[in-house]
């Protein structure tokens, strides 16, 4: 009984922090710090309508990989509603 239960709760913990991270958070300016290979998305204008530069970070000498990837039609409509 205390299985299922512990279940349910790490489900229910869970569940809203796996939501959070299937939809990203889009950043105004480039972190100064980025671990290696985690990824954020940088909203700031340079890769054009609607598309964000995904930043993914590197181990010591190595540079960043960014590449510009399209955003998703829900966040570009947020993006160009807002006046």
């Amino acid at each position: 009984m205390r299985t299922v239960v512990a279940v349910a709760f790490l489900c229910g913990v869970s569940a809203p922090c796996m939501a959070q991270e299937m939809s990203p958070n889009f950043l105004k300016k480039e972190p100064y710090f980025l671990s290696p290979w985690s990824v954020v998305y940088v909203d700031n204008g340079t890769c054009g309508v609607g598309k964000v530069m995904k930043v993914t970070g590197a181990i010591g000498a190595l540079r960043r990989k960014k590449v510009c990837v399209p955003m998703g039609p829900e966040q570009a409509s947020r993006t160009f509603a807002t006046p």
